[in-house]
């Protein structure tokens, strides 16, 4: 037996929050789309750099976001140097505004992720605020994976930009800040 929500269809003449994505998404709608920016990094075991991002959450129409991010270290005029880091998950509606989330990383590393969702603002029915905190409960390592054993992230919708932070606790250093990044929805070109 499961304690995850169950999509139920729309009773006749019921429409759901948002075209296309099932009512137990709301809390998370805001995150829908794709969104392409540029983040720092840091940790006490490497040098800080400068790195771009491409990130894409979205819905077929089934309870849950599926999510991938892939970035690419910068040089100081903005270039692409090489890749970096890919994840890849989902993330999954939970009761009271939470959410649970899992995530592969082809470094050898899964996680699983719980915490909540907070909407701060709402204009003519869409959400224009909104913050989620997370915390690891598990990390998985393969073998030959490097030591990493928890995370903290933080997401916020702030004037039409997704912003989120990345703490860990890694190679034996205390939970501290590793990534931060500002990305702004990729708007289709129009013909």
């Amino acid at each position: 037996m499961s304690d995850s929500p169950e999509a139920s269809p729309a009773s006749p003449g019921e429409q759901s929050i948002l075209a296309g994505v099932p009512d137990e998404l709301a809390h998370l709608s805001w995150l829908i789309g794709r969104w392409v920016g540029v983040g720092t990094g840091q940790y006490p075991t490497i040098e800080d750099f400068r790195f771009g991002q491409e990130v894409s959450f979205s819905t077929d129409g089934r309870p849950f976001l599926s999510y991938w991010s892939r970035s690419w270290l910068l040089d100081d005029d903005g270039n692409k140097v090489r890749p970096l880091a890919t994840e890849t998950g989902f993330w999954r509606p939970r009761p009271d505004n939470g959410v649970e989330i899992t995530l592969d990383h082809p470094t050898g590393f899964a996680e699983i992720w719980y915490g909540s969702v907070e909407v701060t603002g709402i204009e003519n029915a869409v959400i224009t605020g909104a913050r989620t905190t997370l915390k690891t409960d598990a990390v998985m390592r393969t073998e030959s994976a490097k030591d990493y054993t928890g995370g903290e992230r933080l997401y916020g919708l702030v004037d039409g930009k997704l912003l989120w932070t990345f703490d860990m606790a890694a190679m034996g250093e205390p939970m501290q800040n590793h990534l931060a990044a500002s990305l702004t929805p990729e708007v289709a070109a129009k013909d």
